[in-house]
């Protein structure tokens, strides 16, 4: 009880930040959350005596500021409205606290040829697609090591597969379906190294529901040594990564971590993996820039950052997060607000997004206009006022208009012709209260079409608060 008043009071900031439905029930919710997610996640343990305001901060108020810190979130020690999504997010059951990423090298596996057994299978799959998806998953881990993995039927093995439900007699229950997708014991005898994944989610091997590659792939870190790691992109981050399981690679972060436990495979050309990229990093660049619906959308390899721009910090989330169905490495991206759809370019195909729905699937440029010759688009822009959506390419640019849904004739033109001061290879543009900016490289240009002139160069990322 102590508890659930300690997080009762810390409820306060919730009520701007949520609808009341009533508000008193919903606090509670909330508080009950976040005090089970705690407690599991955090260590949070129950304290007796006379709760007050003035000692708050011990204990809920420490650990919640601890959770917020390790996702990146704003450290307020109060149940706002970011903090309560990320807790309801689908992850994996391990607590996230710990000193190091990765266990002590003395209590990894002394050894690299590895056993694991299926115990049983999940009725969500057929079982060779199962088989298929932990075998691939183990082998995430022997592609960067000196692992190996070896299937056996009988007896002991180190690593034991199980599809269970609820309480299943290891202190560390599942809660049915979009929570707690799985767990994974640290190496050791027993039941070290074991792998639990919860029956009561649906599991695949595509990208609906929950992957069943994705989420082995992480237990099976855990089952190696690694902890739960602070980067969002990592494959050992606690949530669940709406990536593209088809065109996974195991990120650098991960990749170093295992190898600080096993050391480094003996291929000759060792593996690297992406990294996740870093708002203030001096040398970022984006792959293409829109608005939707006001907000302002970056693109970056696997990743989106959103940002509204009056104000708050930019969310960095993988483009499968908003859109399952799109590729990585977006080459352009453009709003038409009269039409509310944004148009994403890759190669010679183009995707149309209603809000956060595909409402067509790929197409080829060429049903813009574009002659065939034409593999890439650079950079896309809509300008409101003018009706026109500029296409950039190399070192040309094309004008289509959207009320014609044609290409404009004369086109394409030289860049330093219709846009003087801009150089060809332009990354991104996107049009903002009566602007253009142009991204190259790791500078920005704030442009004006009326005067034709750059008016101030900034840094690429100045939009992410750096």
């Amino acid at each position: 009880m102590t508890s659930l008043l300690l997080l009762l009071l810390s409820c306060a900031a919730l009520a701007a930040a949520f609808p009341a439905a009533p508000q008193d029930d919903q606090e509670i919710r909330y508080a009950q959350l976040a005090e089970k997610y705690l407690t599991r996640f955090y260590d949070l343990k129950p304290t007796g005596g006379k709760v007050g305001r003035k000692n708050i901060k011990n204990p809920f108020t420490e650990k919640l500021e601890q959770m917020q810190k390790f996702f990146g979130l704003n450290v307020t020690g109060k149940l706002d409205r970011k903090t309560v999504e990320m807790m309801e997010k689908p992850r994996c059951g391990v607590h996230d606290i710990g000193q190091y990423s990765t266990v002590p090298k003395s209590s990894a596996w002394q050894k690299t040829d590895l056993t694991y057994k299926i115990v049983n299978f999940t009725p969500d799959m057929p079982q060779a697609d199962v088989e298929n998806s932990l075998a691939r998953a183990l082998k995430v881990w022997s592609d960067v090591t000196p692992l190996t993995f070896t299937r056996v039927y009988d007896g002991e093995c180190d690593i034991e597969i199980k599809f269970v439900v609820g309480d299943h007699n290891d202190n560390s229950p599942f809660d049915g379906p979009h929570g707690l997708l799985a767990h994974a014991f640290q190496p050791g005898s027993g039941i070290g190294g074991d792998a639990h994944f919860d029956d009561d989610e649906q599991f695949t091997k595509t990208s609906q529901e929950y992957n069943l590659f994705l989420v082995a792939a992480h237990e099976f870190g855990h089952s190696l040594g690694l902890h739960h790691s602070e980067d969002p992109g990592a494959l050992m981050y606690p949530n669940y990564p709406n990536t593209d399981p088809y065109r996974f690679k195991l990120p650098q972060d991960d990749i170093n971590a295992i190898q600080s436990l096993y050391g480094k495979t003996s291929d000759a050309v060792q593996p690297t993996g992406p990294t996740t990229p870093s708002k203030c990093d001096q040398n970022l660049v984006f792959d293409a820039v829109t608005t939707l619906r006001g907000e302002l959308f970056f693109f970056i390899n696997r990743f989106i950052w959103r940002k509204h721009p009056r104000g708050g910090e930019a969310d960095l989330l993988f483009i499968q997060n908003l859109w399952p169905a799109l590729p990585n490495d977006i080459d352009a991206a453009y709003e038409n607000p009269i039409t509310g759809e944004v148009l994403v370019f890759k190669g010679n195909l183009y995707w149309t997004l209603n809000g956060f729905d595909i409402s067509q699937g790929a197409r080829s440029i060429t049903r813009l206009g574009f002659p065939k010759n034409v593999k890439k688009i650079d950079a896309a822009v809509h300008v409101e006022h003018l009706g026109k959506t500029y296409f950039f390419v190399q070192n040309k640019y094309w004008s289509y208009d959207e009320d014609r849904k044609a290409m404009d004739a004369g086109f394409p033109k030289f860049i330093a012709k219709g846009f003087p001061g801009m150089s060809p290879n332009i990354d991104a543009v996107v049009y903002y209260r009566d602007l253009l900016y142009f991204f190259q490289g790791t500078s920005q240009f704030q442009y004006s079409i009326e005067s034709k002139r750059i008016l101030q160069v900034l840094a690429t990322n100045s939009w992410l608060g750096c």
